[in-house]
């Protein structure tokens, strides 16, 4: 099922529930939450529209190391430059979480039977997604703590809005049937969850840190492959999710 056609059932899924879980929780609606709700919106959908199109175009060995490696490098940079100065334990605990990324993003591909070229096109699709992608960490980091959960409400409004138009531009405003379909409204359920939780976990401290461990999502999707899909995980990827484990406990403690 094409990703496209996933995200068109999963984001207004999400747009509800989030509206379900904001209200009770009431909030501030002013512009700054308006704004940056709006901004963490578009830098998703771009990142998700881009991602997806270099993976699709180019080799999945380099595109998805490359993208993760600027979504979580943006926001420490931005948390440095903003004047966060995390422990030295910490701060080695980023360095791994780094190479862990990496790591755990290399998958094994057909390249040797479709080869795909790293072009021009390829490798401004693959920038283009890791920094919309990790800067959509920094917007969600400005977001005024009493708008509580309306900025997120905005943010899938405005993602919504540009799946669409992409969906209909690019023939894709189709809405799959049976298990594609129960499958898409689930990932809006843990789609849902994430936002809320990433939001929380930037609040609840620094930049540089929440955005970096945010971004070890990679190890726990190489994680389910293997218990669910029976996925063989490769010498790098397992050195990879060891490394992850050591940075976020190093984070932590730091």
């Amino acid at each position: 099922m094409a990703a496209l056609r996933v995200v068109l059932v999963s984001y207004p899924v999400a747009l509800v529930l989030l509206v379900v879980i904001a209200v009770p929780f009431g909030g501030q609606i002013d512009t700054p939450a308006v704004v940056w709700g709006v901004l963490s919106g578009v830098t998703q959908a771009f990142g998700v529209w881009w991602f997806y199109a270099a993976l699709g175009s180019g080799p999945i060995s380099v595109v998805s190391p490359l993208t993760a490696i600027l979504v979580a490098g943006i926001p420490v940079g931005f948390g440095l430059a903003l004047g966060e100065r995390p422990g030295v334990i910490a701060l080695v605990g980023v360095a791994l979480a780094l190479a862990a990324v990496v790591l755990v993003s290399r998958e094994a591909t057909d390249e040797d039977v479709r080869p795909h070229r790293f072009t021009v096109k390829v490798a401004w699709l693959t920038v283009g997604a890791g920094v919309a992608f990790g800067m959509n960490f920094v917007v969600l980091d400005q977001v005024p703590p009493e708008a509580e959960l309306w900025p997120l409400v905005f943010g899938r409004i405005a993602a919504t809005a540009i799946v669409l138009l992409v969906a209909v531009v690019t023939a894709n405003l189709v809405l799959e049937r049976g298990i594609p379909l129960r499958l898409a409204v689930f990932a809006g359920v843990l789609d849902t969850i994430a936002n809320v939780a990433t939001l929380l976990a930037l609040q609840s401290s620094m930049l540089s840190l929440a955005g970096v461990l945010i971004a070890l999502y990679p190890a726990a999707t190489v994680l389910l492959a293997i218990m669910v899909l029976r996925e063989r995980v490769t010498r790098w990827q397992a050195i990879g999710m060891v490394l992850a484990l050591a940075s976020v406990a190093m984070i932590a403690s730091g």
